[in-house]
């Protein structure tokens, strides 16, 4: 199985210790959690973000007074100035 070596500044070291023991894991463990965790969080977030624009039509069509000004016809402000 692949490994890697990674470097720290002793007070950083000190710091994820901390971080892994309030997890109740090893410090080994709490590293691999942490990187696969990101990895899946980015995945979540660009499928959010790809789910809201297919679906960004249909929600405008519905609600049009939730369209954010700037991306409302009109130009860059987003239309008429409000009064």
């Amino acid at each position: 199985m692949p490994s890697l070596n990674v470097s720290f500044t002793d007070e950083e070291l000190e710091g994820v210790r901390v971080a892994a023991a309030a997890e109740g894991k090893s410090l080994k463990q709490y590293l691999h959690d942490l990187g696969v965790r990101e990895h899946q969080r980015k995945q979540f977030v660009a499928g959010a973000l790809d789910w809201g624009d297919r679906l960004r039509q249909e929600f405008d069509e519905a609600f049009p007074a939730e369209i954010p000004p700037r991306r409302r016809s009109g130009g860059p402000g987003g239309g008429a100035a409000a009064a």
